[in-house]
């Protein structure tokens, strides 16, 4: 888990340098011709513009990272495909026990997609 952890960490990280890098330098130079310090530049008006352009991958590496925590149950940690190999090997119902398993994973994805469907609707309204 601290591995995956690690791992998705990096690449959310990278997610926001490059949002961060991708505005442009005019909105930089035109808040500090207005005077504003480092602190209130990043808050008021590049992590805004930022925020907005990197929430699609964000929503994409939050998706990524429920699916792949299913690859944990392979050193044994228990996830939704850990209880249920354990579940069916007990009862030997395979297919209803995985197509829990499955319905919860696609259930998860779906809600935060559309989590995230919203939150850029809500930021799209708010930029008019």
């Amino acid at each position: 888990m601290i591995v995956l952890a690690l791992a998705y960490g990096a690449f959310m990280s990278e997610t926001f340098r490059a949002g961060i890098q991708s505005i442009e330098r005019g909105q930089i130079e035109a808040s500090r011709a207005l005077g504003l310090n480092y602190i209130k530049m990043m808050r008021f008006v590049v992590l805004p513009q930022a925020i907005r352009r990197v929430l699609p991958p964000l929503g994409n590496d939050f998706v990524s990272m429920i699916k792949d925590s299913a690859l944990v149950s392979a050193i044994g940690l228990n996830d939704i495909t850990q209880r249920a190999k354990t579940t069916s090997g007990s009862n030997f119902r395979y297919v209803e026990t995985y197509l829990t398993a499955a319905v919860l994973y696609l259930t998860l994805t779906i809600v935060l997609s559309l989590g995230v469907k919203l939150l850029e609707r809500r930021l799209r309204s708010t930029m008019r």
